[in-house]
């Protein structure tokens, strides 16, 4: 767990007992709204952790619950304010994907697909500062330093001496083809990939093109799963103008077969390990 407070899980806890305590109430998110004359999507934006809740919000909902102990009327003002703080990441500007990275830093484990290019906990700092420029239009300076910045930053979880992520990648042999920055770029990334692939808390499989159509074809998605057993797993599905968080138990476990099958189709790691030095040679000498 994280050393220091995390406004986004925090946020996600809050909502997510918020919910439980309406539901025991007997009370449906319509009934709320129209007692405290507000919107039903505002509630719903609440529970699921997507909009900050107030210390006087979560104090008029616990009168209208008849949450009576003040031991978790003070938790869950507690919760409120610490979903008020800011997170690291927003000291760089404006990040987009702020909301996963508090999810990412809280995680345990990680099980992610990409069938375009290297995932960002992955990428060397050239190979990120190439895929920045080359996929944001219009990216000021600026910006572009921020993000890499941001990026870099978040790898430290992967090279934390207590409690590392554990991460599991499936990548389609696209992200291994395709020239990103120049071929000396790709070439030190692939290496960096065989050398974080020997970590023993990552691991990294390649899904050849030959597999043909497999589960991953519809894109990228990641699974994220926590030590604490009150946060329920999240899938997570990148978007160019917005992200997705599935947190449904069946979609979670629909997503789960997914990767399952993407594991059993991808080549296993020792295999990988010799596929990556193998398109390695194709980026080798000048260019």
């Amino acid at each position: 767990m994280s050393a220091t407070v995390n406004p986004t899980v925090s946020r996600r806890r809050l909502g997510s007992e918020l919910r439980r305590l309406r539901e025991v109430s007997g009370m449906t998110a319509q009934q709320v709204a129209e007692r405290l004359l507000i919107s039903q999507p505002k509630i719903s934006l609440l529970e699921n952790g997507r909009r900050l809740v107030k210390p006087r919000d979560v104090r008029d909902l616990c009168v209208l619950y008849g949450v009576q102990d003040q031991r978790l009327i003070d938790h869950l003002m507690q919760l409120a304010t610490e979903a008020g703080h800011q997170g690291w990441w927003n000291s760089y500007g404006d990040i987009p994907y702020g909301a996963y990275i508090g999810l990412e830093a809280e995680a345990a484990a990680i099980r992610l697909y990409e069938p375009l290019m290297v995932p960002g906990l992955l990428q060397t700092p050239a190979y990120a500062r190439a895929v920045i420029a080359g996929t944001i239009p219009h990216v000021t300076p600026e910006q572009a330093a921020a993000r890499l910045q941001v990026r870099l930053r978040r790898q430290d979880r992967l090279g934390a001496p207590r409690n590392p992520l554990r991460l599991w990648a499936v990548l389609d042999e696209s992200a291994l083809r395709r020239v990103v920055g120049s071929r000396e770029v790709m070439r030190k990334q692939l290496a960096h990939l065989t050398h974080l692939g020997a970590q023993p808390h990552i691991t990294l499989q390649v899904l050849p093109h030959d597999v043909g159509a497999h589960p991953g074809v519809s894109g990228q998605f990641s699974l994220l799963e926590f030590a604490d057993a009150t946060d329920a797993s999240v899938v997570y599905l990148e978007r160019f103008t917005s992200d997705l968080y599935l947190e449904k138990r069946s979609d979670v476990r629909l997503y789960g077969d997914m990767y399952a099958h993407l594991q059993a189709q991808a080549l296993r790691p020792d295999s990988t390990r010799r596929f990556i030095n193998e398109a390695m040679k194709a980026y080798a000498g000048p260019g």
